[in-house]
C-alpha cells in the first residue's frame, strides 16, 4: 500500500465511463422499455450495481486504500447501438477516487452485460476509461 500519511487532504474528484456495443434487438427493447430481466429493469440494476461496486473498490483491487466516498454517480445512456456508462466518484481525502469511479462503471458494465446476454451473446464491452481527475498533485481530463 502506498505511504499516504503526509498527504494532505483534498477535494478529489474522478469521472470514468464505460461503451457497450449491442445488438439492435437490444437497443430497441431498452428504447421501448420492454427489457426486465428477472432480476429487475436492466439499468436501475446496473446504477446499483456501480454504486455498490465503487464502495468496495478496496476490496476487488489489491493494497487500494479503502476511502469513505462522498458521492458516486452512475448515468447510462444510448448511442446509435451503444450503451454508454458515466460514472462520478468524489471523496475528501489523501488520495485519488479514480479507482472507484473506474470500478463503478466496470460492475456497471459487466451488470448490463450478465442481464442482456440470454437475447444475445454479441454484446461487447468496448472500452473502459478514466474521463478526469482533480485533487491531488496534477489534474487530468482526456480530450
Amino acid at each position: 500500500m502506498v505511504d499516504v500519511s503526509s498527504k494532505k487532504s483534498s477535494l478529489r474528484t474522478a469521472r470514468a465511463q464505460a461503451t457497450l456495443r449491442v445488438g439492435k434487438e437490444i437497443i430497441q427493447k431498452i428504447k421501448n422499455n420492454e427489457l426486465q430481466t428477472k432480476k429487475g429493469p436492466v439499468f436501475q440494476t446496473a446504477i446499483l450495481a456501480g454504486v455498490m461496486g465503487a464502495k468496495k473498490t478496496s476490496e476487488l483491487i489489491p493494497l487500494c486504500h479503502p476511502l469513505g466516498l462522498e458521492d458516486c454517480q452512475v448515468q447510462i445512456s444510448i448511442k446509435a447501438n451503444k450503451i454508454i456508462i458515466n460514472t462520478l466518484a468524489i471523496v475528501t481525502g489523501k488520495t485519488g477516487v479514480e479507482m472507484e469511479a473506474l470500478t463503478a462503471a466496470s460492475v456497471a458494465a459487466l451488470t448490463v452485460y450478465d442481464m442482456c446476454k440470454a437475447l444475445s451473446h454479441d454484446t461487447v464491452i468496448e472500452e473502459i476509461k478514466l474521463l478526469e481527475k482533480t485533487g491531488g498533485k496534477r489534474d487530468f481530463k482526456r480530450i
